[in-house]
């Protein structure tokens, strides 16, 4: 069974929970997710949370960046998603590791990380969804 890492805007929980759903009917197992933190217990949690995350994505087979539409912009990729993506991408490129890292769509140009996105999926280090089902 195949390991997937979810990530995207933590707050999209109802995609989060879709793609969640998705990856877990499809014989995918699920090893992480951006779950919300609730407000008073968020500074002392935010960092285990963190931590915790990134160890999931040295493990996983998968990582996938649900970057949904959000706020008007096609594609959404804040920057806590971009270091998790580009986490996943210096693990395959110093250690050797063959993590798929796939996004969902193209973000919009005006995505503050359009530029390396675009460069990335040139280079075939990352692809897209929509070629994963292909």
């Amino acid at each position: 069974m195949k390991k997937v890492v979810i990530t995207g805007s933590v707050k999209l929980q109802a995609e989060i929970n879709n793609w969640t759903n998705f990856f877990k009917n499809n014989n995918y197992e699920v090893l992480d997710y951006p779950r919300e933190i609730e407000e008073t217990k968020f500074m002392k949690k935010y960092p285990i949370r963190h931590k915790e995350f990134f160890e999931s994505i040295t493990k996983t087979d998968i990582l996938f960046i649900m970057n949904e539409d959000k706020n008007g912009i096609t594609g959404y990729i804040g920057a806590e998603s971009f270091a998790e993506l580009a986490f996943g991408l210096t693990q395959n490129l110093l250690y050797n590791k063959n993590i798929e890292l796939v996004i969902l769509k193209m973000p919009s140009p005006e995505v503050q990380c359009y530029d390396e996105i675009y460069l990335w999926l040139k280079l075939g280090w990352i692809k897209l969804y929509k070629e994963e089902k292909e």
